[in-house]
């Protein structure tokens, strides 16, 4: 009994390293070309949060820095009720330029991130394996340049996100606001 348990959870935890490994990364990636003003225009998630959060989300802006060691400061500010709240996030550099991990200091997540596409200049597409104690789950970020994305980096989106197992009703595409969007620097 506990062999067969034993090997279903190897065969699951496989699985897992598997689907996360099957995830690209930007090739050639180049980091000094990513770094400036994003506005989030895709958000896909299997975690609670964005299902309980699904309906209060809108378009925010990341400000994509790098560090002196060759980290991303990334620096998210998005609307919250009548306020603006930022979220500053450091993800560490690995040994493949493209992918980064980070911890959140207040959940204890760990949070496996992937640049999966991007041209530079007019979008970004970031794939997150996040694990936690309670479990794990997949999220799917599209970032912009400007606040408008053509359908075509939109359905590439939609795409992307059905691969990584995620739903229609765990995908959005962020609706546009204005507030907030001059408060980041």
């Amino acid at each position: 009994m506990q062999a067969t348990l034993l090997s279903i959870l190897g065969l699951a935890l496989l699985g897992t390293l598997h689907a996360q490994d099957s995830i690209p990364v930007q090739a050639d990636f180049q980091q000094d070309k990513l770094t400036g003003r994003w506005y989030s225009i895709g958000l896909a998630s299997n975690s609670n949060w964005f299902k309980e959060k699904r309906h209060l989300m809108k378009m925010c802006t990341t400000i994509i820095s790098t560090t002196a060691e060759g980290n991303l400061e990334v620096t998210s500010t998005y609307p919250k009720g009548d306020q603006c709240v930022t979220r500053n996030s450091l993800y560490t550099k690995t040994e493949q330029p493209g992918r980064f991990s980070y911890t959140s200091p207040r959940w204890g997540s760990k949070h496996n991130i992937r640049v999966v596409e991007t041209n530079y200049d007019e979008y970004a597409l970031v794939a997150t394996q996040i694990s936690k104690s309670t479990g794990s789950s997949t999220m799917v970020l599209l970032y912009s340049r400007t606040k408008e994305l053509s359908p075509e980096r939109l359905e590439m989106f939609t795409q992307f996100s059905r691969e990584q197992g995620l739903t229609d009703d765990e995908i959005l595409i962020l609706p546009q606001t204005d507030k907030c969007m001059a408060d980041a620097a």
